[in-house]
């Protein structure tokens, strides 16, 4: 096992709460603060705080608007974003693979 694999991996995804975000989103191309929210059992805070990190990386795209006269907050992953989380799972992978005993 070459331990520099791990060094590879992207610390902004990595993180759990994180990596939740960006497995949902990836499998759904747009979704509310709320369904995250409730579907990752985070604080309001808390998945602001992780939000605003991916943001900040290129990752997830937010956009505000207004639903029956009420705000709506939307996440997506941006191309970069994507491209990044692929990146990751591609070294989930290698990484896996690289540790299973030899037949």
């Amino acid at each position: 096992m070459n331990p520099e694999t791990f060094l590879q991996l992207d610390r902004v995804i990595h993180e759990k709460g994180r990596l939740a975000i960006m497995s949902m989103l990836a499998a759904t191309p747009e979704l509310s603060f709320t369904e995250l929210r409730d579907a990752l059992a985070m604080t309001d805070g808390n998945l602001t705080t992780h939000i605003r990190t991916l943001q900040e990386s290129g990752y997830v795209s937010v956009t505000k608007s207004f639903q029956n006269n009420r705000p709506l907050t939307t996440c997506s992953l941006t191309s970069s974003g994507k491209k990044a989380f692929t990146n990751y799972i591609n070294l989930l992978e290698q990484i896996v693979q690289q540790t299973r005993p030899k037949q």
